[in-house]
């Protein structure tokens, strides 16, 4: 019993202890908090201010200037009026006409000669004047020119009657070309040649009238622009002079590869034809244009004097 009570004492004791001591809270469990990350506010901006709708802009092209007969119009003053080209150039104005498909048979000739023989250098020439070389001359250049590759020269060397510039129509306005060339060495050929656009051809003008044509065209410096010219120009061809008339021909004729002969029908006299053939150097004769022939256009195969092919071509 008496341990009984002991231990009744002894849980008092420690009863009566437990009231004196402070206790401790009991320990709380916390929840740790949720952690809200604030984004910030979004800001909506404003839309900008609506722009006045721009005018249309019309794009409006330069006027084109009128095409002018020549690249180089340093030497054209401000009284030289620009005219029509002459109406008789078919191979320039009309090259898909049946005129203009005539003088094709004259550039077949001349490139058959030049295939053959190497030949550049071409006169046109006629027994008298008015015979039609000037106008061969140029629809010969215009169809050869019809190639896109073809460099094609046409050289002014009748120095007493000139009409290149006026076929072109120009009527009579000076420019620097042959003479000038010749007279002043120091003038290339690059700086007195021409060329007339849209057209496929370079031009090289007589230039100024010359008190002595003869002695001009004998000049050596002839020989240099000439040879100068084959080496920027697969043909060129040579507006000559008449060949009975004045002796400039044949003066020119050591320079050439090749001599056509212009005669017009029902005008030129058969004893101007044949003294005409006489001067000439057989071998250079490669053949003769009928010109100012009314008559249907029968492709040739007649031979004229000399055994000389006759190459028809109708014109005026």
């Amino acid at each position: 019993m008496s341990t009984f009570f002991k231990a009744l004492e002894q849980a008092e004791r420690d009863r009566a202890t437990l009231r004196r001591e402070p206790q401790s809270p009991p320990p709380v469990t916390e929840t740790p908090a949720s952690v809200l990350v604030a984004e910030p506010p979004v800001v909506e901006e404003a839309p900008p201010p609506p722009q006045p709708e721009a005018a249309p802009v019309e794009v409006v092209a330069p006027p084109r200037p009128a095409p002018r007969p020549w690249i180089e119009t340093t030497d054209l003053g401000p009284d030289v009026a620009v005219g029509e080209i002459d109406e008789h150039l078919v191979s320039l104005l009309q090259p898909t006409s049946v005129a203009a498909e005539r003088y094709r048979v004259v550039r077949h000739c001349v490139e058959e000669r030049r295939r053959s023989t190497g030949a550049q250098v071409f006169a046109v020439s006629s027994p008298t004047v008015r015979d039609g070389k000037t106008t061969t001359v140029i629809n010969l250049a215009g169809a050869i020119a019809q190639s896109a590759e073809a460099r094609v020269l046409i050289v002014e060397t009748d120095l007493r009657q000139p009409s290149i510039a006026e076929r072109f129509g120009l009527g009579k306005a000076p420019f620097r070309g042959l003479v000038d060339a010749i007279l002043n060495p120091s003038l290339s050929l690059s700086d007195v040649v021409r060329r007339p656009p849209p057209y496929n051809l370079s031009v090289l003008l007589a230039g100024q009238p010359p008190a002595t044509p003869y002695e001009v065209l004998e000049s050596p410096r002839l020989g240099e622009l000439l040879a100068e010219a084959r080496r920027r120009y697969d043909v060129i061809l040579l507006d000559t002079p008449p060949m009975v008339s004045v002796p400039d021909c044949r003066v020119i004729g050591k320079w050439v590869d090749g001599f056509i002969v212009v005669v017009a029908a029902h005008r030129t006299a058969r004893k101007a034809l044949e003294e005409g053939l006489n001067l000439m150097e057989p071998s250079k004769v490669i053949g003769l244009v009928l010109s100012h022939d009314d008559r249907s256009f029968v492709n040739g195969g007649s031979y004229a004097p000399r055994s000389t092919r006759r190459m028809d071509a109708k014109t005026r």
